[in-house]
């Protein structure tokens, strides 16, 4: 439980978070740190954190009709493979004990810092081989949905990275599918944390508003923004915050 002060500032964390995360998939490097630094402990940080995380998901598909425009189709294809996916991250979740959770987080971050610098990479190397075929798509939007589903920083643009490689090199409307993916992998696994577990709403109300306030601004930024500064700076700071939990677990 949080009291009035802090659950303002996690809710002006989740207006940045929705920004950022929307416009390139970057959310959980910084509405995660934001509820460790109010106290919450850091399991029911993150299960807080993707059940907030749905509202992203309706505010970014209002915010990206443009660039989804006859993807009805592809949507319902791969939502199937990202609900499999995420239910999976949510149950290794509930199966993972506080104390090892705890340690496992800093390398979490890290992970999840490590893909922003690699995306433009991965962009690279889709140029460069044309169209992807169906069992990377499957096979990769399973991992990465269980991992959303998990913990999820860094999720967005790991799915990101796999959307430009396998489907659209185009940055915008892979950017809108990716928000779309992500939001049913969260979608499904705050659904099981909600029946398996206690969720901390008093967490969970702030950061939401904030999350879907944020959410209806970032597509329309991506569509304007380079994303390379913001990339290295957040990847920065999410290194810098592995460094120090891991420096405070020793």
């Amino acid at each position: 439980m949080i009291d009035a002060a802090n659950a303002v500032l996690v809710a002006a964390a989740g207006v940045l978070a929705g920004i950022v995360g929307t416009a390139g998939g970057i959310t959980s490097l910084i509405s995660y740190p934001a509820l460790l630094a109010v106290g919450v402990p850091a399991l029911t940080a993150n299960v807080a954190n993707i059940v907030a995380l749905v509202t992203c998901g309706p505010g970014a598909a209002l915010a990206s009709g443009p660039e989804l425009a006859g993807r009805a189709r592809w949507v319902r294809r791969w939502s199937l493979a990202a609900a499999v996916g995420g239910t999976a991250g949510a149950v290794l979740l509930l199966l993972t004990p506080a104390g090892s959770f705890s340690r496992i987080v800093p390398y979490l971050v890290a992970l999840g810092s490590v893909a922003l610098l690699v995306q433009p990479r991965a962009s690279a190397l889709r140029d460069g081989h044309g169209r992807g075929n169906t069992a990377v798509l499957l096979a990769g939007l399973l991992v990465v949905s269980a991992y959303s589903g998990y913990f999820g920083a860094g999720s967005g643009v790991l799915t990101l990275a796999l959307l430009l490689f396998t489907v659209d090199r185009q940055l915008t409307r892979a950017n809108a599918l990716k928000n779309v993916i992500v939001g049913v992998a969260t979608a499904v696994s705050a659904l099981v944390l909600v029946l398996a577990g206690p969720v901390d709403w008093t967490v969970v109300l702030p950061l939401a508003v904030g999350l879907f306030t944020g959410s209806l601004i970032g597509p329309k930024i991506a569509r304007r923004l380079p994303a390379r500064i913001l990339r290295w700076l957040v990847a920065l700071f999410g290194l810098s915050l592995a460094a120090w939990l891991l420096a405070k677990q020793a």
